[in-house]
């Protein structure tokens, strides 16, 4: 770290940045220190982080050290007398004295060479992971029932500090536990959030009945707080989705449709432009990092299909049709592309389920092994690096309270990535109830899973490749039936 020549005084004793408003509060000068870390905008990637308050006049800040201050120009906010100024021009006067908020954005937009918000939103997305909340669904001694709807929600959960991950809004939007937990995603520059609904409950005399859905949310991760800007429809019943690596493209396993919606991205404008029909059920999908490729999780076929892509043309081809274990429900492909991983969740009742690897390149991709991580392995996910694997174990948690393998609790799997695409289970770590989703932070070093019934996030780090569980378990505001980041 360096110390950069940008310093200012103020007359506060506190100076706060708190997402994009920043607090000035009327008492003796202070010091302030600020580090720069994960703060961004558009241009350079430089944050502001309060670190310490000391009784002086002179406010100093800390940058990164690829961070010049001459090509940065960072911008200083001082307070002189009653009026609060941004660079010297005049942006808020009050009467008297006591807090004063400013709101940053139109300053910061004028200029956007720097945006000195905490957290800031222009790269949010890029720190943040969706999580999709069910309240439809719920498990008793009987197992698994379906109930009235009520609260739905998604989540945009900050995990710029990867080990406090922290819930930065809340949108009442529908979302279902049925589908594997990959129906939402973030492009690669963090701007929008995708969020596919696959069915909605309706009521069938005393009781209520899942019935399959066409929506597509569409979130804008750059508001504050981030909103909803438009919904699409794309095929019936629409479950996991993937999203392109240039971020133009989105793919759309649907299973009551039986194909794959194709769905273009352009800026903030999101357009479904064909369905592809691939004759099965479709669970799941990931597109290849070269965009050249997917894959596709026929679940009740038993069987991945390839699809090919030439920009926003998608065809399938049945006679490349791999063959899997029982049930691919989830897929997550190496970040070289090399191997495509599907896992399995069809076995049941206890019996050992599947990870199939399949070498994803050349004419006729095909499977070249197969291992088993335990039992009902419904999340998986590939780390940014593509060093591990990850997968959160349902084992008898779903079950009713009669069934011999009834389990109160899950357990997560954490699998190094060999030479090959070989997969080896080498840590293991306790969940709580129905584990579902399952996210990495962006470096790789700690995971995310949320436990459907127990509605809470659990984090681990991985250092020394092994799973340790990172602080207390983060009370979530409903069921976690779904979680993804953005695009690595």
């Amino acid at each position: 770290m360096t110390t950069s020549a940008v310093s200012f005084k103020i007359a506060y004793s506190k100076y706060l940045w708190s997402k994009n408003r920043c607090v000035l509060r009327s008492t003796k000068p202070r010091n302030v220190r600020c580090t720069a870390e994960n703060f961004a905008c558009p241009i350079f990637p430089v944050e502001a982080r309060l670190v310490s308050i000391k009784r002086c006049a002179t406010a100093h800040l800390v940058e990164p050290q690829d961070v010049s201050p001459a090509s940065a120009r960072v911008m200083v906010a001082c307070h002189i007398g009653r009026e609060v100024r941004w660079r010297n021009e005049l942006v808020h006067k009050r009467a008297g004295w006591g807090e004063i908020v400013m709101d940053l954005r139109k300053a910061l937009c004028a200029t956007c060479l720097v945006c000195l918000v905490a957290g800031g939103s222009a790269t949010a997305g890029t720190n943040d992971m969706l999580i999709g909340l069910d309240s439809k669904v719920t498990f008793g001694p009987e197992g698994q029932i379906n109930v009235a709807p009520a609260t739905d929600a998604v989540l945009v959960v900050d995990i710029s500090d990867p080990a406090k991950p922290r819930i930065r809004a809340n949108l009442p939007l529908t979302n279902s536990l049925l589908g594997p937990p990959t129906n939402l995603q973030i492009t690669p520059d963090g701007k929008l959030g995708l969020v596919a609904n696959s069915v909605t409950n309706v009521q069938d005399g005393n009781a209520w009945k899942a019935v399959p859905d066409n929506k597509l949310y569409v979130i804008d991760l750059t508001a504050e707080p981030p909103k909803l800007i438009d919904t699409v429809a794309v095929g019936r019943q629409p479950s996991g989705l993937s999203i392109s690596k240039k971020g133009d493209l989105a793919l759309i396993a649907n299973r009551d449709g039986k194909s794959v919606s194709v769905v273009s991205i352009r800026g903030t404008t999101v357009k479904a432009v064909a369905e592809v029909p691939v004759e099965q059920q479709a669970a799941a999908v990931v597109i290849a990092p070269d965009g050249k490729r997917a894959f596709v999780c026929l679940n009740l076929a038993n069987k991945i299909g390839v699809l090919s892509i030439d920009g926003e043309t998608v065809t399938y081809d049945k006679s490349l049709d791999i063959p899997s274990a029982f049930n691919p429900y989830n897929i997550d492909i190496t970040p070289d592309g090399k191997y495509v991983i599907a896992s399995n969740t069809g076995a049941g009742k206890n019996n050992a389920d599947a990870e199939v690897v399949i070498e994803a390149t050349g004419p006729h991709p095909h499977v070249v092994d197969v291992m088993s991580p335990g039992v009902g392995p419904e999340g998986f996910a590939i780390a940014p690096d593509g060093k591990t694997a990850a997968a959160p174990l349902l084992l008898g948690t779903s079950a009713k309270d009669s069934d011999w393998f009834k389990t109160k609790t899950g357990e997560l799997a954490l699998l190094s990535i060999g030479e090959g695409g070989k997969l080896t289970v080498v840590s293991r770590a306790p969940l709580g109830g129905l584990p579902e989703g399952v996210v990495y932070s962006p470096n790789s070093d700690y995971l995310y899973v949320g436990n459907y019934i127990d509605q809470d996030l659990q984090v681990f780090s991985l250092a020394g490749g092994k799973l340790t569980e990172v602080g207390t378990k983060l009370k979530l505001p409903g069921q976690p039936a779904s979680m993804r980041g953005p695009v690595r």
